[in-house]
């Protein structure tokens, strides 16, 4: 299958690539970083360094990311390789956890212990008062469906942000109802997840073609395709 340079190919259906940012301190820390500002760190730079070293194989057409500091680092070391600017979106930042952000996860645990479990397991929980999943959902989609349409068909949209909102967003888009959205496992630093457009017609507009990965997609032969 041929690729274009401008980040079109031979297939008509267009490709959403959800990739989280590189590693914080907080990260590091196990501390819980939501909307807090936090900058990518030496570890995290090259991580997204050799993330975008390959996911420019995969001709992105747009770069979309939020507006935090380890969201907007990352995007850009695949903006340099891609000669492609970054366009910033606050719509795309992590989930704002209220008073847990900052917080370890032990002290979590310690003074959130329940709260902490029924967030773990429900999109209508409130991680400190501030956001819950389907909120974040519902602000992440409306932003990648307003930069879906100025994409072409075939073209490749790279949405750097966050874990949390990434898996928000994911479950969404593949309608999964949200009492499922456990099922989607945590996703680690710099790696991506690529939904493609479903051709058939049939069932959910979106396809999950790749989730928490690290690497390259390999073609993927089935009946229905």
């Amino acid at each position: 299958m041929s690729e274009q340079r401008d980040g079109s190919d031979s297939r008509r259906e267009r490709r959403i690539i959800f990739w989280r940012h590189g590693r914080t301190s907080w990260n590091a820390q196990r501390r819980f970083q939501g909307q807090s500002d936090i900058p990518l760190d030496e570890h995290g730079i090259e991580q997204a360094q050799r993330a975008a070293a390959m996911l420019v194989h995969l001709a992105p057409h747009r770069i979309v990311s939020s507006d935090l500091a380890r969201a907007r680092a990352t995007a850009e070391a695949l903006g340099v390789i891609a000669d492609l600017p970054v366009l910033t979106d606050p719509r795309l930042r992590e989930t704002n956890a209220g008073e847990w952000e900052g917080l370890h996860r032990s002290d979590l645990l310690e003074r959130f212990g329940p709260q902490l479990a029924q967030w773990a397991s429900d999109s209508y929980a409130r991680p400190g008062g501030g956001e819950t999943r389907v909120e974040v959902a519902d602000r992440m989609v409306a932003a990648v469906a307003e930069y879906l349409e100025q994409l072409p068909s075939g073209a490749t949209l790279v949405v750097a942000t966050h874990g949390g909102s990434a898996r928000a967003a994911i479950a969404a888009l593949l309608e999964i109802p949200p009492e499922n959205w456990g099922a989607l496992g945590v996703l680690s630093n710099c790696a991506w997840s690529i939904l493609t457009e479903n051709g058939t017609g049939h069932g959910p507009k979106w396809r999950l073609q790749e989730y928490n990965a690290g690497s390259l997609p390999t073609p993927a032969l089935a009946d229905d395709r």
